[in-house]
């Protein structure tokens, strides 16, 4: 992974609103490596330890959270129920929370 791509990814992953998720390859894709959703993975698995970016609201592209059953897992639904997201059957529904930042560009009268 290079430094152009992990930056990109920080930069990406910090700006997902609270109450918004965003798939691994979403993040992959807004980076311009469409191809690298494994890499959004491992670079959130690899955080430092007090790493203020908001991982937990990075998921799977079907809307399940990755670490279920884990510590970190219990961590990621903790924090996004904190946010107001629903988690049903350890799946988010992507229609309702998924961040969309290009219908919020658009958005009328802002």
């Amino acid at each position: 992974m290079n430094q152009e791509f992990r930056d990109a990814v920080y930069q990406i992953v910090a700006a997902i609103p609270a109450g918004t998720v965003c798939s691994y390859g979403q993040v992959a894709r807004m980076a311009g490596y469409p191809r690298h959703a494994r890499f959004v993975g491992r670079l959130m698995s690899q955080l430092p330890k007090g790493s203020k970016l908001p991982w937990h609201r990075v998921i799977r592209g079907d809307g399940g959270l990755p670490l279920i059953g884990t510590p970190s897992g219990e961590t990621q639904l903790r924090r996004l129920h904190q946010e107001g997201v629903a988690v049903l059957s350890q799946r988010v529904p992507l229609r309702r929370f998924q961040w969309r930042p290009e219908a919020a560009e658009s958005a009328p009268g802002e």
